[in-house]
């Protein structure tokens, strides 16, 4: 279907109350060199940044909400038909009870369809909530664990009276078998089987009782526990048919004017799935003719498992993931910016890598956007990564043209014969000019990607520093790294056995800020094939 079918026709004042000024959550403006911190991936090089415009309207939209339960909140940053700026919110479920609330975007299109067989199921759902409740409460239940426990002690107990008189009898056994008539010894050694024969019996029969006491309760449980199944499975048919219905009658309209129920999208989705903010805010988005730039969702208010307040998260894997491919069709693929190259011949190249961008792609789909995947799709030759720069890092990166040359280059950094050198501003001054910092670094598997001084576990990491001048508040200094650790420099500044000043715009380690004020500007090596000494650098962009 077309974009008309997406009912074009509520472009009014209606659209008005949901459209927001920038200025509604942030004063001033927002400058930032970065690159996006995250992309929403669609399908066919289809993706929607959230930047660092939209991560800052996103932080006025939380300072604005009244502390409640912890629910994930959005925002996307439009463009209307005049060319301004502005701004869409939306909550994901219910905001105070209710799908509708004036300012926010509302639910996709459908719910009201539903809405009947929704609160009738959510009825019958909660009633058979309570009856389960109820059964897995059973008071014979813990009458039960309460009676198992008594005879275990019982029987423990028992038997460890009987193994002291088996001890006591096999000591008797030692004395009366040395007798050399047969009428004594005889008589004591039936008295001691008789003995044991007792003890038998005695454990036989607490055993009988306790199966006689149990018996009664045990079958009043199981029979609970058949009824706790078959409303389970109630409970799960109840769900999948309202998540039927739901996905029938929920309606998606796309950028390229597409029109599709959640079921015809044609992916597995659980229940809830269209009720997220991403869903919402595209879709409003499309159906009245906004040009999205950016987006960021949110968690804030009461922490939930994983979920941690005035963090943003990436779209769920579950629920909005798979609507992204059909989403974001239609929208214009983004012109992603020529890397500056530094240096360039037959074996190698050289950039200058802006702070925010991977050095190589990531793990999952959202994180392809790389130097790396750039040049290669830019220049449309294969290229290997010879080292790596944080991404929050700016600054030199070398890369081969050819594995043999990446090998050579491998050797060098592994023997550290390659010379770096690094322009950083740490948040306060420092009392000494140069000096030597001695850390050994260790990444804890439990708080990735967290890099911790451990003097146990940690690996051998050095770094020489200077300081090139100061002011009040900041230092500028010059790292010479020996080593190459993960995070090496940022910690070896922050941590208070270091130089015990954060480097400025240091989101893990110090204060977030509109950058990381950490720059790779000098690089000495040998030329892998010429065998001359390759001295490249990149002017410090603060």
């Amino acid at each position: 279907m077309l974009m008309l079918s997406c009912t074009l026709s509520a472009v009014t004042e209606a659209q008005s109350i949901m459209l927001h000024a920038v200025t509604d959550f942030i004063s001033g403006s927002v400058e930032s060199l970065s690159p996006p911190s995250y992309w929403y991936e669609g399908e066919n090089g289809q993706r929607l940044p959230r930047t660092a415009l939209a991560e800052a309207i996103a932080q006025g939209l939380m300072q604005q909400l009244e502390p409640s339960e912890g629910k994930m909140y959005g925002v996307l940053l439009v463009e209307t038909a005049s060319g301004e700026q502005r701004v869409l919110k939306a909550f994901s479920g219910l905001l105070s009870g209710s799908s509708r609330v004036e300012g926010w975007v509302p639910p996709l299109p459908g719910r009201s369809q539903v809405a009947v067989a929704e609160t009738q199921t959510l009825q019958e759902l909660e009633r058979l909530k309570q009856v389960l409740i109820s059964l897995q409460q059973l008071p014979e239940r813990q009458v039960y664990a309460g009676l198992v426990q008594e005879f275990a002690d019982r029987l423990q107990a028992l038997s460890l009276e009987h193994q002291q008189r088996k001890c006591d009898r096999q000591q008797q056994r030692q004395v009366l078998l040395p007798q050399p008539d047969g009428n004594p010894r005889d008589l004591g050694l039936a008295e001691l089987d008789e003995q044991s024969r007792r003890d038998g019996i005695e454990r036989k029969r607490l055993k009988q009782q306790r199966d006689s006491v149990l018996q009664p309760l045990q079958t009043t449980i199981a029979v609970a526990d058949a009824q706790i199944r078959e409303l389970k499975q109630q409970r799960k048919a109840l769900s999948q048919r309202l998540q039927a219905q739901m996905h029938a009658t929920y309606s998606l309209c796309n950028f390229a004017g597409q029109q599709l129920s959640l079921s015809q999208v044609g992916v597995s989705m659980p229940s809830g799935t269209g009720d997220c903010c991403a869903p919402k805010l595209l879709h409003y988005a499309a159906t009245h003719a906004l040009k999205p730039l950016a987006m960021a969702e949110f968690w804030t208010g009461k922490s939930a498992s994983s979920k941690v307040s005035g963090e943003f998260y990436e779209a769920c894997a579950d629920r909005c993931q798979p609507l992204l491919g059909f989403l974001l069709a239609g929208i214009e693929k983004p012109i992603l910016p020529e890397l500056k190259l530094i240096y360039e011949d037959e074996w190698l190249l050289a950039v200058n890598k802006p702070a925010g961008l991977l050095s190589v792609p990531g793990r999952y789909r959202d994180r392809q956007d790389s130097v790396l995947s750039r040049l290669c799709h830019q220049r449309g030759e294969r290229l290997h990564v010879v080292h790596r720069l944080d991404q929050d890092t700016s600054g030199l990166l070398l890369l081969a043209r050819d594995s043999d040359t990446q090998r050579q280059l491998y050797r060098q950094f592994e023997q550290r014969q390659v010379k770096k050198v690094y322009a950083a501003l740490l948040a306060g001054q420092l009392n000494r000019e140069q000096g030597m910092i001695d850390l050994p670094l260790w990444a804890d598997p439990s708080d990735r990607p967290y890099q911790k001084v451990d003097w146990q576990r940690g690996k051998p990491s050095q770094t020489w520093f200077e300081v090139v001048s100061q002011t009040q508040h900041t230092s500028r200094v010059e790292f010479f790294p020996i080593s190459g650790r993960t995070h090496q420099l940022r910690v070896h500044a922050a941590d208070p056995q270091g130089l015990g000043l954060a480097i400025i715009g240091d989101r893990l380690y110090g204060q977030a800020g509109d950058r990381l004020y950490l720059h790779s500007r000098g690089l000495r090596c040998q030329h892998p094939h010429s065998g001359q000494p390759l001295h490249l650098t990149a002017p410090t962009p603060f």
